[in-house]
C-alpha cells in the first residue's frame, strides 16, 4: 500500500474514530449479538442478522481506519519553514476575482477532504492552482464550470 500524506488534524479525527468504534461501538454491537442470541432460531431473527451487519461494517472500518493510519505520512505544517508559500496543509483566504467573494480552504489529503468544512483535497484542481503561490498572487483554476481566478489574500500554518 502506497503512503497518503495526512495532516496531523486529520490523524488525530481518524484516531478519535477509531478509538469510539473500538471502546463503544464493537463492544455494543457485541452484547445486541449476544441479546439476539438468547431470543432463540437465528434463522428468522432479524435482531440478530442486523447486529451481525452492524458487526461486519465496524469490523471493516476499524480494518480500514488502522491501514490508513499505519501507511499513513503525517506532515504537521506549522514545523515547515515555507516562507508564504501555498503548501499541503495550508489554510488559504481567497478572493475570487470576478465576484469578490471570499472563501478559505485548508489543503488536506485525500481522506480529509469535505467540501462542506472547506478541507479541499491536494489532488483536487483548485490546490493544485495553488500550491506554491503565495499571498497577492493570482491563481487560475481549470474548474469544470470554466477557469476561475482567485486572488490569495492570506496563507496560514495552523
Amino acid at each position: 500500500m502506497t503512503k497518503s500524506i495526512m495532516t496531523t488534524q486529520g490523524e488525530q479525527k481518524l484516531r478519535e474514530e477509531l478509538h469510539n468504534l473500538k471502546t463503544k461501538e464493537r463492544p455494543e454491537v457485541i452484547q445486541a449479538i449476544a441479546e439476539a442470541r438468547a431470543l432463540g432460531d437465528l434463522k428468522e431473527n432479524a435482531e440478530y442478522h442486523a447486529a451481525r451487519e452492524q458487526q461486519s461494517f465496524i469490523e471493516g472500518r476499524i480494518n480500514e481506519l488502522e491501514n490508513k493510519l499505519a501507511n499513513a505520512e503525517i506532515i504537521d505544517v506549522s514545523k515547515l519553514n515555507v516562507k508564504g508559500k501555498v503548501v499541503f496543509g495550508a489554510t488559504v483566504e481567497l478572493m475570487n476575482i470576478e465576484t469578490e467573494d471570499e472563501v478559505s480552504y485548508q489543503i488536506v489529503g485525500n481522506d480529509e477532504a469535505d467540501i462542506k468544512a472547506n478541507l479541499v483535497s491536494i489532488s483536487s484542481p483548485i490546490a493544485r492552482a495553488l500550491i506554491g503561490k503565495e499571498e497577492g498572487e493570482i491563481a487560475t483554476v481549470e474548474a469544470p464550470g470554466g477557469k476561475k481566478e482567485y486572488e490569495i489574500l492570506e496563507v496560514k500554518y495552523v
